[in-house]
């Protein structure tokens, strides 16, 4: 079930006018030298394509082969059934990888209720029969955790993964794929960022949704309401200069130029923001149609992110898995040398 069919505007938490600094042309390549503390993979949007997961997983054991884990940011399977997180499961043991992995939830972990059975669709009976707790603890039994929340550690670098706590259908008619989170994850997330803060340590927070106003596909009325307390996210977020947000939802092309943000939010005294990235997608690619909308990339699509963290600076790599090539790459400078 494409997401695309079940987007909707209403009910969207108000969202603030923040401040966006792009890319600057001069921030692309480092030219200096000194081996990375660590280096890991960022992918997403793999939806059942496992196919271009395999070549995503093959590409990144040749290309990073110390890598410290993988990151992925949500919708892991098509629907949420558990035999599509087995599949997941097993393509991953059909090829060397990580040992660490960092699941975050997405929304096509929620569209079980949208089947009367795996073959078929039935939406106007949703949810039949399917429990909003079933479907997070298919996921909580696939991540080996028991809270949407988790926090893992790639070569000594935290690497947070957060997420909607309520498939919101279920509690309000209006809406479908928007993000709530709780008070005790909002904490649990301030209490981590200030933790690492302490310790001089740059932190990677790995989500589904992208934040209004960030990369691709942010500005656009498909995904500018994402969240619904997306104010008080934004405002955790944008005090750290050193916290890089990963996030994936919108299959938008790493090609395009805003595929990496510094987002400045007003009133966190932090003027130069705080960097965003898109994670690009395994299962197919969408670009800005020009009315609102958006468009299929043509071709094969299978993108993802290499990140080398060094002692002062974050070097964030765009992959094109299929064609095995490098897209583009940027330089940001830490604010704290570790």
């Amino acid at each position: 079930m494409d997401r695309r069919s079940v987007l909707t505007t209403a009910g969207a938490g108000a969202v603030g006018l923040c401040g966006l600094t792009p890319l600057p042309a001069h921030a692309v390549g480092s030219g200096r030298r000194g081996k990375p503390v660590t280096t890991f993979n960022v992918i997403s949007d793999i939806q059942g394509d496992l196919r271009d997961l395999g070549v995503a997983l093959e590409d990144m054991k040749s290309v990073n082969p110390g890598s410290s884990g993988i990151a992925v940011a949500g919708d892991i399977t098509p629907r949420g059934y558990d035999f599509e997180y087995a599949a997941v499961t097993a393509e991953f043991a059909r090829h060397t990888h990580p040992g660490t992995v960092a699941w975050a939830i997405g929304n096509h972990e929620f569209y079980v209720p949208k089947y009367a059975d795996p073959s078929t669709l039935a939406q106007e009976t949703w949810p039949n029969g399917t429990t909003e707790d079933s479907l997070f603890r298919s996921f909580y039994r696939f991540a080996g955790r028991n809270t949407v929340q988790a926090e893992h550690s790639f070569g000594g670098i935290p690497v947070l993964s957060i997420g909607t706590e309520k498939y919101m259908h279920y509690h309000d008619p209006k809406l479908w794929d928007e993000v709530w989170l709780s008070d005790a994850q909002f904490a649990w997330l301030e209490d981590r960022l200030a933790y690492w803060a302490l310790r001089r340590k740059p932190v990677m927070v790995i989500t589904h949704h992208p934040l209004p106003d960030t990369v691709s596909g942010s500005h656009n009325t498909l995904y500018s309401r994402d969240y619904l307390q997306a104010d008080r996210l934004l405002g955790i977020l944008g005090r750290h200069r050193d916290v890089f947000l990963f996030c994936g939802h919108t299959h938008w092309d790493l090609a395009l130029s805003d595929w990496f943000v510094r987002r400045v939010v007003p009133g966190t005294a932090n003027l130069d923001g705080f960097p965003v990235f898109n994670t690009g997608a395994v299962q197919t690619g969408f670009r800005d149609d020009g009315s609102g909308g958006e468009v299929t990339v043509p071709g094969t699509f299978n993108q993802g992110l290499q990140v080398e963290v060094f002692r002062d600076r974050v070097v964030v790599k765009a992959r094109d898995f299929a064609k095995g090539e490098w897209l583009k790459q940027v330089t940001v400078p830490l604010a704290t040398r570790m």
